[in-house]
């Protein structure tokens, strides 16, 4: 797991419902927790583009339904600016669901844009996806 060069804002919260944009079986996620995400005492952790969550399948097929599983978040509505000046923003949240800790992606086919940090944070979905801004 690689560091991203620009500072990501951390706003999805926990328990908010997440789209996903893979061909897995999932369609839509409840957030539960972030891996390896610190706070303050009596704060909530959120998560932003390149975290890797674990979180439970709400609605998908029915072999998927009601487990909990990990999965990278890909985007996020919340504006972020990246190094160079630049702010990037999308219309929905999204997230890609993995097979392991490592960040290989379960599904094989990516449907939207996907974040460069979350590519670079995690080799094995830049691999996949066609769209990457």
């Amino acid at each position: 797991m690689k560091q991203i060069g620009s500072k990501i804002p951390k706003a999805i919260g926990r328990g908010a419902k997440i789209l996903t944009c893979d061909n897995s079986g999932a369609k839509l996620v409840r957030l539960i927790s972030i891996k390896g995400s610190k706070t303050k005492k009596g704060k909530y952790p959120a998560a932003g583009i390149g975290d890797m969550i674990a979180c439970s399948v709400i609605k998908g097929t029915p072999e998927m339904r009601k487990q909990v599983v990990a999965g990278v978040v890909v985007r996020q509505k919340k504006e972020f600016r990246r190094p160079d000046g630049t702010r990037v923003k999308f219309e929905d949240n999204a997230v890609i669901i993995c097979k392991d800790n490592k960040g290989t992606p379960k599904g094989t086919a990516f449907k939207g844009p996907i974040a460069k940090e979350a590519t670079f944070r995690w080799p094995g979905i830049g691999k996949i996806a066609k769209i990457i801004v």
